[in-house]
């Protein structure tokens, strides 16, 4: 199970939101690139970068995310406001690592197949997020009425290569959560399925790890230093 830090962006600094709310930051660090060298010398073997900007205005934050690429040799996936091929070939060839597509993977599940033909499917990650149970896209402000576990069987069969899954309903919460979702959305698919929010300690870790969660991504919970990273990283 990877143990994968998280790294969200806002107007070019480090931020943790919660339930990706704009106007909630409980973190605001300057220098993200910074902040993903940290990650890098803790022993991160993959960063996990959200351009909040691209997520939620559209805007993507292109500067802050080169700058990352520049100072880390540590891969990168990278998620938020990728919404069209070209934007999503733009970044591949930049170099990031994987990409996370969500509203334009669920609007547009053909373009996952074109994604997955042209570049590895290793590098092409489906996000799946939930709130009541239900999926949302466009930075979470807009809900699709079925379950994960319903609509995962499709990017599977068109490409893509490992499923993100983030329960909104406990993300940035910092107040545990529940795995039968995560558990109902393994038995739908075969491929790896990365889980986020809610994380608050080593033993919410341990529990993913039971259940079988291929990787985790934590955010607030060691910006809050409720997990120290090195530690967590014993449990891979």
């Amino acid at each position: 199970m990877f143990i994968i830090p998280a790294l969200d962006i806002k107007d070019g600094i480090c931020v943790q939101l919660i339930q990706g709310k704009p106007g909630t930051e409980m973190v605001k660090i300057p220098n993200p690139e910074k902040v993903a060298k940290k990650w890098e010398d803790e022993g991160a073997e993959i960063i996990h970068v959200i351009d909040l900007d691209g997520a939620i205005n559209n805007h993507p934050n292109l500067i802050a995310i080169k700058k990352v690429l520049n100072e880390i040799s540590t891969p990168i996936q990278l998620g938020g406001g990728i919404r069209t091929i070209e934007y999503a070939m733009k970044l591949l060839d930049l170099g990031i690592h994987r990409i996370i597509i969500g509203t334009m993977a669920i609007k547009e599940p053909e373009s996952i197949k074109i994604l997955s033909k042209k570049y590895d499917s290793n590098r092409i990650m489906v996000s799946l997020d939930s709130k009541d149970s239900n999926v949302v896209i466009k930075g979470w402000k807009e809900k699709i009425n079925k379950k994960p576990s319903e609509i995962a069987k499709t990017f599977e069969e068109n490409g893509a290569g490992s499923i993100l899954f983030t329960n909104v309903d406990v993300e940035g919460l910092l107040k545990g959560f529940y795995t039968e979702p995560l558990v109902e959305l393994k038995n739908s698919v075969s491929i790896p399925i990365v889980y986020s929010g809610g994380i608050s300690s080593i033993n919410d870790l341990k529990k993913l790890k039971e259940v079988g969660a291929d990787g985790v991504v934590i955010g607030s919970a060691l910006y809050k230093d409720k997990i120290n990273f090195k530690q967590s990283l014993k449990l891979q």
